[in-house]
């Protein structure tokens, strides 16, 4: 199991929205990416699989491929992209691919979890 909190949000955060996608980093993201970045607290994560789901506050979401960078940078840096666009191919090591919907709303102090 994986649990965070987002502390921060960039002002420009929710430009990738169009393209279904959020990016969190952790708190020592590089200034010339923070504007860009939810902003969430580096904690362990556990095996990310297939068969866990993303829970964004309590809304669940369905993992459709694990990109092969997801688990090592999401516990070192806190750096991940979540993609909601059902994708079964990662064409992004860092990316963590999910369902086909559109992307939630986050906001300081939304919780993130992976189970």
């Amino acid at each position: 199991m994986y649990k965070t909190q987002v502390k921060s949000i960039g002002k420009d955060a929710h430009v990738f929205n169009s393209e279904k996608m959020i990016i969190l980093f952790g708190e020592n993201a590089p200034n010339e990416l923070v504007d860009f970045c939810y902003i969430i607290e580096i904690n362990p994560v556990d095996e990310i699989t297939e068969n866990n789901k993303l829970i964004i506050d309590d809304k669940e979401y369905a993992i459709t491929k694990v990109g092969n960078a997801v688990q090592k940078n999401l516990n070192d840096l806190g750096h991940i992209t979540l993609k909601f666009d059902g994708s079964t191919h990662a064409e992004q090591a860092g990316t963590l691919y999910l369902e086909d919907t559109s992307v939630p709303t986050i906001e300081k102090g939304t919780i993130i979890k992976i189970m």
